[in-house]
């Protein structure tokens, strides 16, 4: 079913305090619940604290997204913002403080003030995995990076470790074999933990994948990062590497802060329970994306938004 209804008015853009649904978080199911909220007549706002288009702006390439053979990951991302912002007004760099339950309302503030609305669909995403070691938080920004796309540059010609070796980590090191000639990744289990079309790639680019190995320690100089401590995990060996860079990709976390103030349900690693519909516990709270768990792939997200917006649609005016 596709609904087909108006583009946002001029009061949808200036200075609205009033709404129909906010959706917090700007990510690809974010704005793909924008888009599908906006065009079913719905007054939409999306508050997004960063940069819209979520993690999708860091992937250096996107190959499996349907209609995008290959893309540059920003390149999407600003589709995807350009597309939404067609429909319903988004407030980028504007994070949500705090959010409760007033009455049949529900009451949003930021730093620019309070907004209102009658559903809210959480959208909140995830952020990178840290892995708590001595060195990563000290030269974080001076050699430690979770972001190829925005740090990888810097590294021309020098040597690279990517910690993690799945399908975002294997992505790194591909990108950065154009960048430098020598990177290293290291995984932690004892196996491939990317998909085969990247093993591929890797053995062909001669990208050493080091399994079974942990990262114990980031070392440096005191002013940048000059190599990583690696245990071997079935020796218990020890051994450095000399690398200039360190790019971090272990895993993601749920952002639930604004689940925790409404009192979502949230699942045992923190992610928000919700039925096939997109509904949470909380009546008229719906979530989309990766703040869900299951599979962090960004068709999934965008099709997880569409489903939240029909069902707020539903709830708020065929109910």
């Amino acid at each position: 079913m596709e609904l087909i209804f108006g583009m946002p008015t001029e009061e949808q853009t200036s200075g609205k305090k009033d709404f129909d649904i906010i959706i917090v978080g700007g990510g690809p199911g974010g704005l793909s619940a924008a888009i599908y909220a906006s065009r079913a007549g719905l007054d939409v706002l999306v508050l997004e604290k960063d940069v819209a288009g979520g993690l999708v702006g860091e992937d250096p390439l996107v190959e499996n997204y349907l209609g995008f053979p290959s893309i540059k990951g920003e390149d999407l991302a600003a589709k995807f913002k350009e597309h939404a912002s067609q429909y319903a007004e988004i407030h980028e760099g504007e994070g949500v403080d705090e959010v409760k339950r007033d009455g049949e309302k529900f009451v949003v503030k930021t730093f620019k003030g309070e907004y209102t609305a009658d559903a809210l669909i959480i959208a909140t995403g995830t952020t990178h995995k840290h892995l708590n070691i001595p060195g990563e938080k000290e030269y974080d920004g001076r050699g430690v990076s979770y972001c190829v796309t925005c740090d990888g540059f810097l590294y021309k010609g020098k040597p690279v470790a990517v910690i993690g070796g799945g399908n975002s980590g294997a992505i790194a090191a591909i990108t950065l074999k154009e960048i430098t000639p020598k990177v290293t990744v290291i995984e932690f289990m004892p196996k491939w933990m990317c998909e085969k079309a990247y093993q591929k790639k890797i053995q062909e680019l001669g990208i050493d994948y080091w399994m079974n190995s942990q990262v114990v320690e980031i070392f440096g100089d005191g002013k940048k990062v000059k190599g990583v401590k690696v245990k071997d995990r079935a020796t218990g060996e020890i051994k450095e590497l000399q690398v200039d860079g360190v790019f971090i990709y272990v895993g993601l976390i749920p952002q639930n802060e604004v689940a925790k103030q409404l009192g979502v349900e949230l699942d045992e690693r923190g992610y928000i329970k919700v039925d096939k519909n997109q509904r949470t516990s909380v009546p008229k709270v719906y979530a989309a994306g990766d703040i869900t768990g299951g599979q962090a792939q960004i068709i999934v997200a965008a099709g997880q938004g569409a489903v939240a917006a029909l069902s707020a649609y539903e709830d708020l005016r065929l109910k």
